[in-house]
């Protein structure tokens, strides 16, 4: 429940910014507001041409109009505002909090890039890698609540980042990634599904799922891919495999006048393509920034744990406060109607 900072009897209760900040349960109540004045003037006029009148002569300077009189209006006025009080009391005016909480089962997933020398290639903008890197981070930063892990590889594989909910973590770990952490050369693939199988096994998740990018040559390692494949699918780990380059000649580094020196780029798919098949996942092919950032967004919304909502309404009630001004103006209305001074200002 809000806590109440003013008191009841605060002017604060009656200030537009206040009166507008409220829902209404019964709205209805508030469109009789405006027949109290017409039922404050109805009386006024009906008292005026049937009350018994007496004819008084008097001289015209006996004559004299004194403001005083208009004290007797108000007891009406007291009792009109008391009437306006209670239909604002049973309008209930309300305040609600409306909290929402989301939350997902969550999915694991383990990021296997590709950090070789042939990933400096730059039919991607600046190169493959920054470009792996950069879709890469616009991925962690859609998920919710899922676990996510790095394994890096070329000619050796080890794991980068473990599984983890720190998204911020993840973004420094992607930060550091460069072709100098591994010294060994080559594209050891098959290593790297085993470093992710080994980081996964133990998930007690219910959907495991290693999104594997790399320009798809194995050259290195001491297990074969296939064989690394059919264990990963043994512990439910579902694989996405992602071959980033074009064909043919490419752009590697620039010569000694600033001119791109093209080197030939060539692409084996059957491997990767089994490595998907064998994991129940999908193969992709991308040679630009834009296809690989599709690719992410597709398997993004292919592993998209179920989020449920929990909606909480925490509702004050705020009709007491206009309750007791109402009580407080009909007592002073009271004591006013049987006073010595309202009466005689009425006869």
């Amino acid at each position: 429940m809000d806590e109440i900072l003013d008191p009841w009897y605060s002017l604060n209760w009656f200030f537009p910014g206040t009166l507008n900040s409220f829902t209404w349960e019964n709205t209805l109540y508030l469109y009789f507001l405006f027949f109290i004045p017409l039922l404050f003037i109805g009386r006024w006029v009906i008292r005026y041409y049937v009350n018994q009148k007496l004819s008084v002569a008097l001289l015209k300077s006996d004559l004299k109009s004194s403001t005083i009189t208009w004290l007797r209006l108000i007891p009406e006025l007291l009792i009109s505002l008391v009437l306006c009080l209670l239909l604002t009391s049973l309008a209930r005016p309300q305040r609600t909090n409306e909290k929402v909480e989301q939350w997902t089962e969550g999915i694991d997933i383990m990021l296997a890039i590709d950090i070789s020398q042939s990933m400096q290639i730059e039919d991607f903008e600046p190169n493959r890698l920054t470009a792996a890197k950069e879709v890469a981070r616009d991925f962690i930063k859609g998920r919710l609540q899922d676990r996510i892990g790095i394994v890096v590889f070329s000619g050796d594989a080890f794991s980068l980042a473990p599984l983890t909910t720190d998204y911020k973590l993840l973004n420094s770990y992607l930060d550091d990634i460069s072709f100098e952490m591994i010294e060994s050369r080559g594209t050891a693939i098959g290593s790297a599904l085993a470093v992710v199988t080994n980081r996964m096994r133990e998930s007690k998740s219910k959907s495991k799922v290693c999104i594997l990018l790399s320009d798809g040559d194995n050259t290195a390692g001491n297990i074969d891919p296939i064989t690394s494949a059919e264990l990963a699918a043994a512990y439910d780990i579902k694989t996405y495999t992602i071959i980033v380059g074009q064909e043919g000649m490419v752009p590697f580094g620039k010569d000694y006048f600033g001119r791109p020196n093209m080197v030939e780029n060539t692409i084996d798919e059957t491997t990767m393509r089994k490595i998907a098949e064998i994991g129940a996942g999908e193969f992709f092919r991308v040679t630009d920034n834009e296809a690989l950032k599709n690719v992410f967004s597709r398997i993004d919304q292919y592993e998209k744990a179920e989020i449920q909502e929990t909606r909480f309404k925490d509702t004050s009630d705020y009709y007491f406060i206009y309750l007791k001004w109402a009580i407080l103006f009909f007592l002073i209305w009271l004591m006013l109607k049987s006073s010595f001074l309202s009466n005689a200002l009425q006869d």
